[in-house]
C-alpha cells in the first residue's frame, strides 16, 4: 500500500512540474520572449493578443514587394521629439542638468512626414534583427535638391563612449540616454536649408576605414555613394499607423541596456526591408527630415 501511495504521489508531483514548466514556457514565448522585428511588422494577424491587433503597419513603399524578406536583415527605427513635460504628461521623462537646474523633457514619436522647427530636439532609437554595428551619416539637403558632405554623427566618443554594437531585442539610443545632452538640436546652417537626409548603416561587422573620434567626421561623396550603391538598393519600409505623438514608455526606455524588449512591446515606428538580403550584407536606409516653411509675411 505504501509503495501503491509512493507511486502516486511521484506521479503527482511529475504532472504539476510539467503544468509549471509548460506555463514557464508560453509565457516565455509571450511576453517575456525576444521579439522578431518583422513578426512585429506583421502582428496585426495574430487573434491572440488585443494588444498585438492594435498594432498595424502600412506599407511606405507600395513599389518594393515585401515577399522574400530574410527576417534578419531589417531594421527599426523611431524618431523621437523632445518637449518640455508637464505634470498632466504620461510617459517617461528625460531629466536633462542644465548647471543647478533640471528641466525635464517628453519624448514623442514622430513620423517621417513630420515637419520639424529652428531648435527642435531630436533622438533616434535603432532596433535590430540582428548583432552587428551601427552608423549613422547626417547630409544638409538644399531647395534645389542638392545636398552637403556626409558627415558621420554615430559612432563618436561623445556618444555611448563610441560603442556602436547593436544587439538583438536591444535598442540603440542616440544620443543615449546618459550623454550631455541626451538630443541632437536641429540648427540650419543657411535660409534655402530645407531638410536633413539621415543614412542608417547596420553592418554584420565593423566598417574598414572607420575611426571612432570624439565628434562628426566628414566622409567622401565617393565612399557614402559606394554603400549606397551596395546596400541602400531595393529598400523599403513600413510605417505604425495612428503612433506618431505616442510618448516613451518605461519598456522603451529600459530596452536601451536592461531588458530586451519582448514581442507586447511597444513596436519600431518604421520598419525597413530589403527584398531577398543576406542576413550576412549590411542594410543602409535613408530618411529625410523637413524643416517647417516659414510663414510669408504680408505686406499692408
Amino acid at each position: 500500500m505504501k509503495r501503491i501511495n509512493l507511486i502516486g504521489f511521484l506521479l503527482l508531483f511529475l504532472c504539476l512540474a510539467a503544468a509549471v514548466f509548460y506555463s514557464v514556457v508560453r509565457a516565455q514565448q509571450g511576453d517575456d520572449a525576444t521579439r522578431k522585428l518583422w513578426d512585429t511588422a506583421y502582428i496585426a494577424n495574430n487573434k491572440t493578443s488585443t494588444k498585438r491587433r492594435a498594432r498595424t503597419y502600412r506599407i511606405a513603399t507600395p513599389k518594393v514587394p515585401i515577399n522574400d524578406v530574410s527576417p534578419d536583415s531589417v531594421v527599426g527605427v523611431t524618431l523621437w521629439r523632445l518637449r518640455s513635460a508637464t505634470p498632466r504628461d504620461s510617459g517617461e521623462r528625460i531629466i536633462v542638468h542644465d548647471d543647478s537646474d533640471a528641466k525635464e523633457y517628453l519624448p514623442e514619436r514622430i513620423s517621417p512626414e513630420t515637419k520639424l522647427g529652428q531648435g527642435d530636439k531630436l533622438r533616434i532609437s535603432v532596433e535590430g534583427a540582428r548583432d552587428g554595428y551601427l552608423y549613422v551619416i547626417d547630409r544638409e539637403q538644399y531647395a534645389d535638391g542638392t545636398v552637403g558632405p556626409p558627415y558621420l554623427i554615430f559612432p563618436t566618443t561623445r556618444t555611448l563612449n563610441g560603442d556602436n554594437k547593436v544587439t538583438v531585442g536591444m535598442l540603440t539610443e542616440i544620443p543615449a540616454q546618459v550623454d550631455s545632452p541626451p538630443y541632437f538640436t536641429l540648427r540650419k546652417s543657411r535660409p534655402d536649408h530645407v531638410a536633413e537626409v539621415l543614412s542608417v548603416l547596420v553592418a554584420p561587422k565593423p566598417l574598414e576605414g572607420i575611426t571612432v573620434t570624439d565628434k562628426a567626421q566628414q566622409l567622401t561623396n565617393e565612399q557614402v555613394a559606394g554603400w549606397e550603391k551596395q546596400w541602400n538598393s531595393g529598400v523599403g519600409f513600413l510605417e505604425m499607423g495612428q503612433a506618431a505623438g505616442q510618448a516613451w514608455t518605461k519598456e522603451e526606455r529600459d530596452a536601451a541596456g536592461t531588458r530586451a524588449l519582448t514581442p507586447l512591446a511597444p513596436a519600431p515606428q518604421l520598419v525597413f526591408y530589403r527584398t531577398a538580403a543576406l542576413a550576412s550584407q549590411p542594410m543602409l536606409v535613408k530618411l529625410q527630415l523637413w524643416y517647417r516653411t516659414p510663414a510669408k509675411r504680408t505686406h499692408h
